[in-house]
């Protein structure tokens, strides 16, 4: 017996977790995808997609999947970007849910509708509307970019002309140009490092500050195994902020560097305003001169870029990198303002639920550091589990308290971390296996990078195999001395049992 209908905005991850995961709890779902086929920005195709036709995963591809799916052997660490797309179509395959999106459709407005809400949305010349139970916001967070506010942008006559990096998709076109890159995070170093190797005459990054760049590998182990394991996630919240701050900055020193040494401008002193991103090939191609490192812009007139150290340089291209403000324009006023919807920020419960909005959830809204489709499966599982009886929906007063929480704990400030982010929501919806009593796994869990199967040992929706398949990616994956340290401690413990599944 169904338990109701649920309208959801986007087919991309998101869109397509929180498909799989009501329909298991017995929702009838209807995913609205407005290009002409799913995945969302991992589909090129798609006008509101900021891939380019040669972009990799900067994450591996054991927390760039969902758990339900495994990529090919043949792929490789980093997947390209139409390799994560195959994984999705297959995940939607494996879960029957192509039958249940509607292509082609831009929904223009989502509204109250007694105890449920309204759809609108205009397939070609055809409006149509329907109403439903519920609705998940499953649209994306990177599809509305930010202009920053420059002096003379709009001035510019440089032959490449000015773009975001969202519309970047064509490196060809920059070939033998100087071009000026504007911004310090991923999307940004990511671009110029391409255009570096890629024939463009001189790359230009101009940024507000230098944060801390960590590489996708260390000595073979992917950084995941690194930056964003379980323990590490616990230790956030146990860890007083000082002596985590210290922690942070060494662990970047030893095992990303200081940019300085490479030639680029130190980070802050102070950790908590430094920041971090990542790139595989930036330091290294500013130790080469390839990538020349300069402070923001000050003002643009015609082909010269002027900084705000007093030098400027002449350019072929602006290629701006600098985010993507909130975009759900389809919210009806009402909504928006229950939420305090705002360019950079939404007033949320838990990031998803609002305690005026009975029946209305929100997906991956937040900046985060790390992978998200991990985060965005345990996230979809909350609000499944919720809506379907298997978790408590919490007390109007606790919904009040944690919106308040959102606020004072600044959930849209900064970024946040993709293993904090998963464990988080894993806890609200009953499926951590941090109670587990295997000794194989109690040494394991630890040190093991956050991944989708983690999450589906205990649980609704549990795998038979799922402990298998996190104890294989843990040997395959972990640095070797840790592997060892585990190995050590499965040796000395009184309960060996598991122990040659490790080797």
């Amino acid at each position: 017996m169904s338990k109701g209908t649920v309208g959801i905005i986007g087919a991309g991850v998101s869109g397509l977790t929180a498909a799989r995961y009501l329909t298991g709890q017995g929702f009838e779902t209807t995913n609205f995808e407005v290009h002409s086929s799913l995945g969302g920005q991992w589909n090129r195709t798609n006008p509101n997609s900021g891939v380019w036709s040669e972009m990799r995963t900067n994450t591996a591809k054991f927390v760039t999947k969902l758990s339900d799916v495994q990529y090919p052997e043949n792929v490789a660490m980093f997947p390209r970007n139409g390799e994560v797309l195959d994984m999705l179509q297959a995940f939607a395959d494996e879960n029957r849910l192509n039958e249940r999106i509607r292509l082609n459709a831009d929904v223009t407005r989502v509204e109250r509708d007694g105890a449920g809400y309204r759809v609108h949305w205009n397939s070609g010349n055809e409006a149509s509307q329907a109403r439903f139970d519920r609705v998940v916001i499953a649209s994306g967070r990177f599809n509305k970019p930010e202009i920053p506010n420059i002096a003379g942008l709009d001035t510019f006559s440089g032959d490449a002309g000015v773009i975001h990096a969202f519309r970047y998709k064509d490196p060809e076109r920059y070939r033998g140009k100087n071009v000026v890159i504007c911004g310090g995070s991923i999307s940004a170093l990511e671009i110029a490092s391409d255009l570096a190797m890629l024939g463009a005459k001189r790359v230009y990054l101009a940024q507000r500050r230098q944060r801390y760049v960590m590489p996708k590998m260390v000595a073979g182990t992917p950084l995941e195994y690194f930056a964003f394991t379980r323990e590490g996630a616990l230790a956030l919240a146990t860890t007083p902020t000082d002596r985590l701050l210290a922690d942070t900055k060494a662990f970047l020193l030893k095992l990303g560097g200081d940019p300085a040494r490479y030639g680029a401008p130190s980070p802050h002193e102070d950790m908590a305003k430094a920041g971090v991103t990542g790139s595989q090939h930036y330091l290294n191609l500013v130790a080469e001169d390839r990538i020349d490192v300069r402070p923001w812009i000050d003002s643009v007139d015609g082909k010269t870029v002027n900084f705000t150290d007093g030098n400027s340089v002449e350019a072929d291209a602006i290629i701006i990198g600098t985010g993507f403000d909130l975009n759900l324009p389809f919210l009806t006023g009402d909504i928006a303002e229950a939420v305090k919807l705002t360019r950079k920020s939404i007033d949320l419960f838990e990031f998803t639920f609002h305690p005026d909005l009975d029946g209305l959830a929100f997906m991956g809204l937040w900046a985060q550091l790390g992978p998200y489709p991990v985060v965005l499966e345990q996230q979809a599982r909350f609000i499944a589990y919720t809506w379907g009886g298997l978790r408590p929906m919490p007390a109007r007063e606790r919904l009040i308290e944690g919106v308040a929480d959102c606020v004072s704990d600044g959930h849209h400030v900064g970024y946040r971390q993709q293993h904090e982010m998963a464990i988080r929501f894993a806890r609200l919806s009953g499926t951590d296996p941090r109670d587990t009593q295997d000794p194989v796994l109690r040494e394991i869990l630890p040190k093991s990078a956050v991944t989708g199967e983690m999450f589906r040992i205990v649980g609704p929706d549990a795998l038979p195999n799922a402990a298998t398949r996190l104890i294989q990616d843990f040997w395959t994956y972990a640095p070797p001395e840790v592997r060892q340290d585990v190995l050590g401690a499965l040796d000395r413990s009184p309960m060996r049992v598991g122990i040659a599944t490790l080797t």
